[in-house]
């Protein structure tokens, strides 16, 4: 027994020992990884772990740098500012060995915001299919930041993430306005450039900033207080976890569709009672109305011979808010939420020809449920295509009150910051690009002062200065209105456009490359290419480049007329395709009327003969300022503004 003891004693011994020596060993934190790109020209500062006092070597270009961890087993070594190039190697030596390969050094960017700076080329792949198949290049580099929040610390290290060189196959996750930015300056440039992608949909600004940086917001500070009790966070999840499937359960069982012995996707179901409508189009506007729950649709289509024996594609453009597809009978696929647009491959052995019959569940928790127009929507082989707008069947499946859906805890203030900035600080960059606000626009007074305090908190917490900071003013979105109106959008873009007050900003203005439909528009290219102006401009100090569109800069009133005088004039001011639109004016009753306007020079004159003593201006304010043409020589749109405030 007592033999037995001292070898269970032993072998406890010796995991204890093995354990120490493994928490004792060199660590170093996920960005400093095979295939990094460190910033030229820049201090550089390599971290890492190891056990208390542990002696640390580094050996780097043929030099030896030597340090010591400290008792919290915290290291770091400077190195002397490299210039761009590379591939090269680190190798680190203490109890134990790491040697970094693939190692570059250029320009870090770091690409931040919500989902129009997360989508990815995988997103837009068809769009731009030319472009990802010519896209291996070693010296154009992602490293992907997984989506993660902290309430309650923040963090020195990100949970995973590795760097990815641009070639057709890894450009997939790449975000797709980040890429194109990229692509350009690399072009102008020829240094590497490293992508550090860090970014999730539908994130509020608040959500982006530190703990101490959000102390002058009392609600949103209060509401970040709130998410540090764990307790909270799990009571919230349950309760939504279970009101949510407690509604689809209930909807599962009413849905006649698939309650019966046949199922409204069997292509021998007589639909010939079933009611008609217009795809795409919504069931709001047919004899359903405003019903929530599920909504069956089945359409014939012929087939031609050429589709079949063939993998073909089909597109559904985009449904509100989630579909399940089958093609006589075959389940195709299925797509949980409103935005992505609809995409699914039909196996060779699916299509027959002559007569198919589509079938599509249509689940909507709340609003107008249907297809959304001006989309495509069609199957499409290698050569020929079988149109499906027009005429469907429809019966409703069953009706379901409205569903309220989760609580974005992720979103909540500081928590992003916590998890997926804190990580990156101490990785010097050469800037930021920033596609955000969509999920600022309901409060976009609260904006005016909420993003210029990001920026100068990420400045502070980087300690570089002021580096470049660049963002996306809001593209146009919804549907274009007839008559000068109040638009969220339009105020938070004005937002946008004052923050150009902060040293060393950006902005790409984008109201002419959106979508009235889509909230994710497909057109990244350009965005990222008039970022990449603005980036030569502020970041590489090109001073003779023209990097933006007319920006208001003062107005005076003229009689009964007014005169707006703009910077970033370039070649000069021009009406892009006809008569200069989508100004508005008013008078002191602040009630905005549109305007005529016209180009005199460097100036535009806007009048409206029924506002006899003008004070006000407005241009493009709306939330799709559809057909506003002021641009300058060298094509780049002028921002949206108001003269109420500068």
């Amino acid at each position: 027994m007592i033999r037995n003891f001292l070898c269970i004693s032993s072998i406890y011994l010796s995991v204890i020992l093995s354990a120490s020596d493994l928490s004792a060993q060199i660590r170093l934190p996920r960005l400093i990884s095979d295939g990094v790109v460190f910033q030229r020209e820049a201090k550089l500062k390599i971290w890492g772990w190891a056990s208390a006092n542990e002696d640390v070597s580094l050996f780097f270009k043929g030099k030896n740098y030597k340090t010591r961890a400290d008792l919290h087993g915290h290291w770091q070594i400077i190195i002397p500012n490299q210039t761009a190039g590379g591939p090269f190697e680190m190798t680190f030596k203490g109890k134990n060995e790491i040697t970094v390969h693939n190692i570059l050094f250029g320009d870090v960017w770091v690409c931040s915001g919500q989902s129009n700076m997360e989508l990815t080329m995988e997103r837009v792949k068809e769009k731009y299919s030319s472009t990802i198949a010519s896209s291996d290049n070693i010296n154009i580099r992602q490293f992907l930041v997984p989506d993660s929040y902290d309430f309650k610390q923040v963090h020195d290290d990100v949970e995973g993430g590795s760097w990815e060189h641009a070639n057709p196959k890894n450009l997939l996750t790449f975000s797709a306005v980040a890429y194109f930015f990229a692509k350009e300056i690399y072009e102008k440039e020829h240094v590497p450039i490293g992508l550090i992608n860090a970014a999730l949909g539908g994130s509020p600004a608040e959500a982006w900033i530190s703990e101490d940086g959000l102390i002058n917001f009392p609600n949103l500070y209060s509401e970040f207080l709130k998410f540090k009790d764990d307790k909270l966070i799990q009571e919230i999840e349950t309760n939504d976890k279970n009101r949510i499937s407690n509604w689809y359960k209930e909807l599962n069982g009413k849905d006649e569709g698939m309650v019966n012995a046949h199922t409204w996707a069997d292509p021998k179901l007589n639909d010939s009672d079933w009611a008609e409508m217009m795809v795409p189009g919504y069931w709001a506007d047919v004899s359903l109305k405003s019903v929530n729950g599920s909504v069956w649709f089945r359409r014939k289509i012929n087939v031609p011979k050429s589709l079949i024996g063939k993998s073909a594609k089909l597109w559904l453009g985009r449904i509100v808010d989630q579909d399940s597809v089958f093609i006589n009978g075959k389940f195709i696929g299925t797509t949980g939420y409103q935005y992505p647009p609809r995409k699914y491959e039909i196996g060779s052995s699916v299509l027959q020809e002559g007569e198919n019959i589509i079938a599509v569940r249509v689940i909507n928790n709340s609003g107008r449920g249907g297809f959304v127009p001006d989309k495509p929507y069609y199957v499409a082989g290698t050569q020929d295509t079988v149109k499906l707008t027009g005429i469907w069947k429809y019966r409703l499946g069953a009706a379901m009150p409205a569903l309220v859906g989760p609580t974005a805890i992720r979103w909540k203030p500081v928590g992003l910051y916590n998890k997926m900035i804190s990580p990156l600080l101490t990785h010097a960059i050469k800037g930021v690009i920033w596609y955000q606000g969509e999920a600022n626009t309901q409060r976009p007074e609260e904006y005016r002062k909420l993003f210029p305090a990001l920026i100068t908190n990420w400045r502070e917490k980087w300690n570089l200065g002021d580096f470049p900071f660049l963002f996306v003013q809001l593209a146009n979105f919804m549907e274009p209105k007839a008559s000068p109106s109040e638009s969220n959008w339009a105020a938070l873009r004005q937002a946008q456009l004052q923050a150009l007050s902060l040293p060393n900003s950006g902005m790409a203005v984008t109201i002419d490359l959106g979508e009235w439909n889509d909230i994710h528009p497909l057109n990244k290219e350009d965005v990222g290419k008039r970022l990449a102006l603005i980036a030569q401009r502020n970041a590489y100090k090109n001073k003779k480049i023209v990097y933006s569109g007319p920006i208001y800069s003062s107005m005076k009133v003229a009689g009964h007329t007014i005169e707006i005088f703009f910077s970033n004039r370039g070649g000069g001011l021009v009406a892009k395709g006809s008569d200069l639109k989508y100004f508005s004016i008013a008078g002191t009753d602040k009630k905005f009327v549109w305007a005529k306007a016209k180009i005199e020079g460097n100036k535009v004159i806007v009048w409206n003969e029924q506002v006899v003593n003008p004070v006000l201006i407005r241009y493009a304010w709306a939330d799709n300022p559809e057909g506003a043409n002021l641009y300058n020589k060298e094509g780049l749109p002028a921002s949206p503004f108001s003269t109420e405030e500068k």
